[in-house]
């Protein structure tokens, strides 16, 4: 499901037009980003939970020449599924 789909599915769910459908899409996408930016976690009960995770500074091998380079240390989005989520996929 892409995100054109997931739109449609929320319309068709709640009753309400595509537009009214993206814009409650794009509301909940931007308000776990900025949740994320700033440090806290989200958490969905039944759902799972969204949190950032640092990932350290080290080496790796360019796979083309096998030389080694340098990556940078970076915040990673982690995305833990709760028991509602889990079951319902089992």
């Amino acid at each position: 499901m892409n995100k054109s789909e997931l739109v449609a599915a929320v319309a068709g769910s709640a009753g309400m037009t595509k537009a009214d459908a993206a814009k409650v899409v794009d509301a909940i996408f931007t308000a776990i980003t900025n949740s994320l930016s700033g440090g806290n976690e989200v958490s969905l009960v039944g759902f799972g939970s969204f949190r950032v995770t640092r990932r350290e500074a080290c080496q790796g091998r360019n796979p083309r020449t096998g030389e080694p380079i340098q990556i940078a240390a970076s915040n990673q989005p982690k995305f833990k599924a709760g028991k509602g989520l889990k079951d319902a996929v089992n």
